[in-house]
């Protein structure tokens, strides 16, 4: 197992290298991408032809976890992956980033009807950002989902929690609505308890 200097300290970065070192069978590419400190080398990666997918992403992670703005697209690619993982990878590093189209990225793959299967992890971002757009695509994203036989009825969770979380008023009609759901009442009374004048 190899261990990046910059990030020795970060869980987030050791799961990954754990899982992508199983993908990669810690070859010689996997050990270059892990220890070198050259962004350029870095960003490259993003834009070769014929790079693995656990490549790309260790490139965006650690660029993203340095502040550059050109791991951006491939962390709002992974961010939208159906491996929940990746997901979890890309919104740590999106988090770290601070990039301003990240809210606006974030909002639209949480409401995308088409993509709601893979929404939960822009929802949790969306809480963490705190953005002009989270509470908005929060409860446009809650309302499409509050079909008691919904399948994607945890994404609708972390919108309920998340706009608890928020405690912004705005969210009251929707999680007035998600009360007698039978999955998301309880959490739902809950947010409501955390709103103003709840």
């Amino acid at each position: 197992m190899y261990v990046d200097k910059l990030c020795v300290m970060d869980e987030e970065f050791r799961s990954l290298t754990d899982r992508i070192a199983d993908e990669a069978g810690e070859s010689e590419a996997f050990r270059r991408l892990l220890a070198t400190d050259d962004d350029e080398e870095l960003a490259g990666v993003l834009v070769e032809r014929e790079r693995p997918l656990w490549a790309r992403e260790m490139a965006a992670f650690r660029l993203g976890c340095r502040g550059d703005r050109r791991a951006f697209e491939a962390l709002v690619l992974l961010l939208n992956h159906r491996d929940a993982e990746r997901c979890v990878s890309a919104a740590h590093a999106l988090l770290v980033l601070g990039d301003p189209r990240t809210a606006g990225a974030a909002a639209a793959l949480a409401t995308n009807s088409l993509r709601t299967a893979y929404a939960l992890h822009p929802v949790r971002l969306l809480t963490a950002l705190r953005a002009p757009q989270s509470v908005p695509a929060l409860v446009s994203t809650l309302h499409r989902l509050l079909a008691p036989d919904e399948p994607h009825w945890r994404v609708a969770l972390a919108c309920v929690e998340g706009l608890g979380s928020l405690g912004d008023a705005r969210a009251r009609p929707a999680l007035e609505a998600a009360l007698p759901h039978p999955r998301l009442g309880a959490a739902a009374a809950e947010a409501l308890r955390r709103l103003p004048g709840g």
